[in-house]
């Protein structure tokens, strides 16, 4: 069946909805990533914070738990709970990384 011109007009809509929910995206993904870098130079200043305070261990368990306990109480959805909480086990995993590696680069 041949389109109509009404038909073309739905498609082109359909065409620049897409592309204008697409641009929000992009621009939400840039935004996350100036957080995310955000959030890793505030680690690696809680790691130096940790080292002038004379404490060995980075991993601090509990506060890792108090940070995903806000986490899954500040989720409104629609991401579920558990992969919102592996995501950010792994932005504390990386976090923890970075200042491993910064307290590693100032005692060599």
């Amino acid at each position: 069946m041949k389109p109509t011109r009404t038909d073309g007009r739905r498609v082109a809509d359909a065409d620049g909805e897409l592309a204008r929910l697409r641009d929000q995206i992009d621009e939400l993904d840039r935004r996350i990533v100036d957080l995310l870098n955000e959030r890793a130079a505030l680690g690696i200043e809680i790691g130096r914070a940790k080292a002038s305070a004379g404490r060995l261990a980075m991993q601090d368990a509990e506060r890792e738990r108090e940070v995903l306990r806000r986490v899954a109480g500040a989720n409104a959805g629609p991401i579920a709970d558990a992969p919102l909480l592996a995501l950010y086990q792994q932005i504390i995993d990386v976090t923890r990384r970075l200042e491993e590696a910064e307290r590693e680069r100032n005692t060599a």
